[in-house]
Formats: C-alpha cells, structure tokens, sequence
C-alpha cells in the first residue's frame, strides 16, 4: 500500500506577459523560496526535487532542469525530469507525490515553470497535429479547441454567450489573486464582440500567454503531522491518455478525463461529486473548455454545462466554484498551469486562499489536460485525512 502523503508548502510567482526583471531560473527560485518558506523549511529538510518543463521549444533553451539546477536546490540531490506537454505542471505534482508515497523519500519538492515570452509557443502547439492528417488544421492551440469547441456546441446546442459567462466568471474572479495576470471586469457582451481568432473562439475566449511558476512541497504522513498544521492530504491523483486520431473520437467526450475523474472518485469514496466536492480548478485555456471539463467531471449531465455556468453555480457564490484562482483564462505559463490548479486545490483545503477562498472547503479537484486534448490528470486533495 502507498504511504500517506500531504502537500504542506505551496508557491507560486506572479504572472505576466513577460518577466523581464528576471531570466527562467530566477522564475523558479522566486517559487521554490516560496514553497519552502511556506512549508517551514529549507533545502536540508528536502530528499528529492522533481523538476518539470515544457517542450523545450517553450523555453527557448535545452535542458532546462540543468540550467536550473541551482535555482531549483536539484544540486547534489535525486533530480528527476518531467515532460508531459501541457499537463507537466500536474504530472510533475503527480511525480512529486509518488516519489513519497512510495517510501523512497520523506520530503521531495516539485518545481515546474515556463517563459513563455522567450520561447516559440504556436510553432511548437502546431507540430502536436499530425504531419499529413492534420496540415491543414495546425494552427496551434486555437484552432484544436476550435474544433473541440464547436462538435461539443453542435452536438447540445449550446450557445456562445454560455461559453463567454466563463470568461466573464475566470476574469472576474481573478480580481481576488495577486497572481493572475489578466484582472479584468468584462461583460458577455465585450467577449461577443472580441476580435475572431479561430471559429468559435474569439479573443476573449482564450487565455494569455505567461511567464511565471510554481512549486510543492510533498511530505509522508510523519513529517507532515510534525511541521503543518493543516496539511493538504493528496487523496487521489490519476493520469490518462486516450489517442488523438483514432475512429469516431468525439472531441465533445474527452474519454481520458471521464476515467482519470472516476478512477479518483472511486479510491476517495466520492460518490456525488456536484456535492462532495468544494471546488474545482480546472484547466480552461478557452472558455468552451470548463463547460466539457464540468461534465467530463460529472458535476452535470451531458450537454448541461451551459445551464450550469448560466445558474450561477460556478461562481463564487454558487455551490460548486470553478477556478476561483481565476483560472488558465487568467494566466497560462503552460510548464506551471497544470500546477496552479493543483497549488490552488491545495490552498483551498488549506484554508490559506485568502481572498479568493472558498468558505468552509475541505474537498478540492485540480485538473489539467495536454497534447492534442488527449491527456487529462486529476488530483483530488482535502483537509481530511484519509
């Protein structure tokens, strides 16, 4: 059986368009300081550092986890390297975790991060279509999720003003994170009327490109006890994959997050996750996307995503709140996002959200997706421990 393992130091770097004031290996120390600050430690205390990165494409340099060995306190430890695309944030806190909970190491710090502004972001997002298949379409992120977008649209009928209450909701929201990069007070309107970038997303439907990044700090259950009060325990964590090309996929059905989702609702007991849960962060680079990621979770039916956001219940003041953090639609470092949302999950349970916390949460969800929009993670985290 795997150990008992909590999260008991966070952090995170504001995020911006660009990070001139300092290079990528500064980014990552301004978070691993951060964590370990919150965690009460320093780098002594520490067994194993997991480091994660994008595509090297979107650093702009190659082998990042070697530039930022010092940066990252990998020098003279157990370093090991993650690359899973878009959801490397999440894997990398996945990695963290089992690194624990497989009784090798008390302590081990995941450290992920990206600067974006000195790399070549769609170039890179274009080569994840295929080479003759997918010519025609490789455009980058945009016109993948314009695809997804618009079978999951077609197939329920739902409308683009129900897709722009979510960018409307994440901006909003963001105005409560001092980390998000886009704090902006829109209207449904103002994103109806935003430049087209790819048939159904328009400019306000998409997220920012960041610099910035994040850090975890894992502990087994004795260590966790001593130095955090109020630990995250990590009740669950999955990482699926689903091929991008084969027959019938549907684009509106992600197959991966259906199962990653159950297969962590099974091992924590959660039955009802509309109910049992207290917050979702989800990975919505285009707001289309939490209203799939919402059924795929089965907090709604089929088709009902739209009526959801619409209700008001993914709001702040609704009863299941979605990126309250502001979302991937408020800042997106790509390498760090996936390890936001699950930095986020973990401040909530933590009760360490400040401004944008949901009172009384002790369940949370973090999410993350990758590749063609065939890799999907889930980790769940609570208060509680298992």
């Amino acid at each position: 059986m795997p150990r008992k393992v909590a999260v008991i130091g966070t952090g995170q770097t504001k995020t911006k368009m660009r990070r001139t004031d300092v290079d990528f290996p500064g980014l990552v120390r301004e978070a691993v300081t951060a964590a370990l600050e919150d965690a009460g430690i320093t780098m002594k205390d520490v067994d194993a550092v997991v480091f994660g990165s994008s595509p090297e494409y979107f650093e702009g340099v190659n082998n990042p986890e070697k530039w930022c060995l010092d940066a990252s306190g990998g020098f003279m430890k157990p370093q090991f390297r993650i690359h899973t695309g878009g959801t490397v944030g999440a894997s990398t806190g996945i990695g963290g975790y089992y690194h624990v909970a497989s009784g090798m190491y008390d302590v081990v710090l995941a450290i992920t991060g990206d600067k974006l502004s000195e790399g070549e972001v769609q170039y890179n997002l274009s080569t994840v279509y295929d080479p003759i298949f997918g010519r025609d379409m490789a455009a980058g992120a945009p016109s993948a999720v314009a695809i997804q977008a618009s079978r999951y649209m077609h197939k329920y009928g739902v409308t683009e003003e129900q897709t722009a209450i979510v960018a409307v909701q994440d901006r909003k929201h963001a105005q409560n994170n001092p980390y998000a990069q886009l704090q902006l007070d829109i209207t449904v309107e103002d994103v109806m009327k935003s430049p087209p970038l790819c048939t159904p997303i328009k400019l306000l439907d998409a997220c920012p490109a960041s610099d910035g990044a994040a850090a975890m700090v894992f502990a087994s259950e004795e260590r966790a006890q001593k130095l955090c009060p109020r630990p995250a325990w990590v009740r669950a964590v999955s990482a699926i994959a689903e091929s991008a090309n084969y027959t019938y996929r549907d684009w509106a059905e992600n197959i991966a997050l259906i199962k990653a989702a159950k297969k962590c609702y099974t091992e924590c007991g959660i039955s009802n996750p509309r109910k049992e849960l207290d917050a979702c962060e989800v990975y919505d680079a285009f707001s289309p996307q939490l209203l799939i990621w919402a059924e795929c979770l089965g907090i709604c039916e089929r088709g009902e995503g739209g009526k959801l956001v619409e209700s008001g219940a993914t709001s702040m003041q609704g009863d299941i709140p979605f990126n309250p953090s502001g979302g991937v639609l408020s800042a997106n470092t790509i390498g760090a996002t996936a390890m936001v949302r699950q930095v986020e999950a973990c401040l909530q349970v933590m009760n360490k959200a400040d401004q944008r916390q949901v009172e009384g949460a002790k369940w949370a969800l973090a999410h993350g997706w990758g590749g063609g929009i065939q890799f999907h993670t889930v980790m769940v985290v609570s208060s509680e421990k298992p």
